[in-house]
């Protein structure tokens, strides 16, 4: 039967409720359309996007009426800025539908019907200005280059930002003076449609509870900026302690590259949980640094450490969760990748005066058998994967280990879903607890925190 919609084809449809991932769920005819920018209550002309088999997309170009949920969004950028998706739904309904999201996937996907679902936990002191890091994107214009975050659904367009709301006044401050430096300068900024250009990307990272930040300017190879007034510019800011400068000699579009420090020193200090941790350009730190104090603890209370566990941190990043378990346990041993970041956990311990802490380089699911030999048998094992959840290779090794504890740190309801029932199935482990945590307002993303046991 075919589709009752066709592309480009108007619409006007009541939106009925929100899909996971934010666009709303309308009917035509009986027939499924996710219009994205509608909220549930609204009535809305789309525009069909995507046409499929069993439903259609759309893009919301009208509201021909509000619903009870939808707000007025303080961004002059929104919604055509790509940064955030929800600012014009209410903060209560963003957190009540990032709940439903950990229940929905945990009952669907991980197969557990009652699933023990504690009540989110909103984030907190501020819903805005509370990202630790921005990387925004240069691009050419006709009045010189243009430095701010992609267009919603556009890899190619990006938005000249005047006042982003998810960061700092600094960091604001920070990224419109780097702007008026490459105009003045008449730097051009880099095209990813034919490869000219030199500008590509400015990252800014600062600390939160210690007022300090750090800048990374990424080009095309070739010297071509003066250094020195590149420093002045941003020394201007008593904030920044740390400049440093990337070449990316490939089309595609990434930061995490080897920097030459230009100025200051190569790391800045972050304080979470009364312990100081060393952050350099490409480390791994949580984005939001008070709820990320929220979340640690949260592992700290699902690890139950009485001072005679060995625990495991895989995926540790700079080793913020493994050092915050450390005063609590025997021994923490933790695995990452990421070389940098291993070197800032090292440090990190050093800095802390935390002699029960190792950490190691690695992919995790290739390297537990060694941490096996080193470390003995774990008693708690913290795991905090990327958005893909567990490696097939890693959730086998972690399966076949049999930890008595597992607490799985999760940016992903739906991989952490997945890995719960393989766990559950195979392994014999059962879901205790599963803590939503609201790190990214205005986004569709939700942190959880779960608890697992082996029972057999």
């Amino acid at each position: 039967m075919a589709a009752p919609v066709k592309m480009n084809e108007e619409l006007e449809l009541d939106i009925e409720s929100l899909a996971f991932g934010g666009n709303g769920v309308a009917r035509h005819d009986g027939f499924v359309v996710f219009v994205r920018r509608g909220l549930p209550g609204d009535r809305v002309r789309a525009r069909v996007t995507k046409v499929k088999r069993g439903f259609a997309e759309a893009l919301a170009t009208d509201v021909l009426s509000s619903g009870p949920l939808r707000v007025e969004a303080p961004c002059k950028h929104y919604p055509t800025c790509g940064g955030c998706r929800f600012q014009d739904l209410a903060y209560e309904a963003q957190i009540e539908q990032k709940h439903a999201q950990v229940r929905d996937a945990l009952q669907r996907i991980g197969g557990i019907a009652e699933p023990p679902l504690e009540p989110i936990l909103p984030c907190k002191p501020d819903i805005f200005f509370y990202r630790n890091k921005m990387e925004y994107s240069f691009a050419p214009s006709e009045d010189g280059p243009v430095l701010g975050l992609h267009k919603a659904g556009r890899w190619d367009e990006v938005i000249d930002i005047e006042k982003c709301w998810l960061t700092t006044d600094v960091g604001n401050g920070i990224r419109n003076a780097v702007r008026d430096w490459a105009r003045e300068e008449g730097l051009p900024a880099y095209s990813q449609e034919d490869g000219s250009g030199y500008l590509r990307h400015l990252i800014v990272r600062e600390g939160r509870n210690t007022g300090q930040a750090l800048v990374q300017l990424v080009t095309a190879p070739g010297e071509k900026f003066e250094k020195g007034y590149f420093i002045e510019v941003l020394r201007k800011f008593p904030e920044v302690r740390s400049i440093h400068w990337a070449v990316n000699d490939r089309p595609a579009e990434v930061t995490n590259l080897p920097a030459e420090l230009l100025w200051g020193e190569p790391a800045i200090e972050e304080e979470l949980g009364g312990l100081r941790f060393r952050v350099r350009p490409n480390a791994f730190m949580q984005t939001n640094t008070f709820m990320a104090e929220q979340l640690y603890a949260l592992a700290r209370d699902a690890a139950q450490l009485t001072g005679k566990e060995t625990v495991w941190d895989l995926y540790c990043g700079i080793g913020t969760i493994g050092l915050s378990l450390a005063k609590d346990a025997l021994t923490v041993w933790g695995i990452e990748v990421s070389e940098e970041s291993v070197a800032c956990a090292l440090e990190n311990a050093e800095l802390n005066a935390i002699t029960n802490a190792a950490f190691f380089a690695g992919n995790v699911g290739q390297v537990v058998d060694d941490l096996l030999e080193r470390s003995g048998a774990p008693d708690v094992v913290v795991v905090d994967p990327p958005r893909a959840g567990l490696a097939g290779k890693a959730l086998k090794r972690l399966g076949t280990i049999g930890a008595p504890r597992i607490v799985y740190v999760s940016c992903n309801p739906t991989t952490l879903a997945g890995d719960v029932k393989i766990l559950r199935e195979q392994y014999g482990y059962e879901l205790l607890r599963a803590q939503p945590v609201d790190m990214f307002p205005h986004t569709p993303h939700v942190e959880t925190v779960a608890l697992l046991e082996r029972t057999k």
